[in-house]
């Protein structure tokens, strides 16, 4: 189900809980809301839907991949760049990225999964999780 957008500062500040099988159904929302918004978005948070859980979606050049609880464990290569994000109003805001991270979340069978990306992918990765932890940029 395609579900709206929350544009509230201060709940998206808020940061999300861990996620467990129960959370299922609001990652098959966030692949609907996702797709719904493909022209304008590239991932998403849970609480953007208004969920507090520790749960992202995000295309991979072409392929939809959602995370239960990810942590990034390894960052390298800052660089500066602008961001825009759907749940804010407003042009993109400067922010800190990295090109490569290490990524370890839960896939949807709730199994450890650890892998590097890197890149744009890299960078949509970090977003959402800033997300999850309550960091707007």
């Amino acid at each position: 189900m395609v579900r709206e957008i929350i544009h509230e500062p201060f709940i998206l500040r808020m940061a999300s809980e861990k996620a467990d099988a129960s959370d299922l159904e609001t990652a098959a929302d966030m692949y609907d809301t996702l797709v719904h918004n493909r022209e304008t978005c590239v991932g998403m948070a849970a609480n953007m839907i208004g969920v507090r859980r520790r749960i992202i979606i995000f295309d991979d050049n072409g392929k939809i991949v959602t995370m239960f609880n990810p942590e990034i464990i390894k960052a390298e290569h800052p660089y500066e760049t602008k961001e825009g994000c759907l749940s804010l109003l407003g042009g993109p805001r400067p922010v800190t990225r990295y090109k490569n991270i290490k990524v370890r979340w839960q896939n949807e069978r709730f199994q450890d999964r650890i892998k590097n990306f890197s890149g744009y992918t890299a960078q949509i990765i970090q977003h959402e999780v800033d997300h999850i932890n309550g960091v707007l940029i």
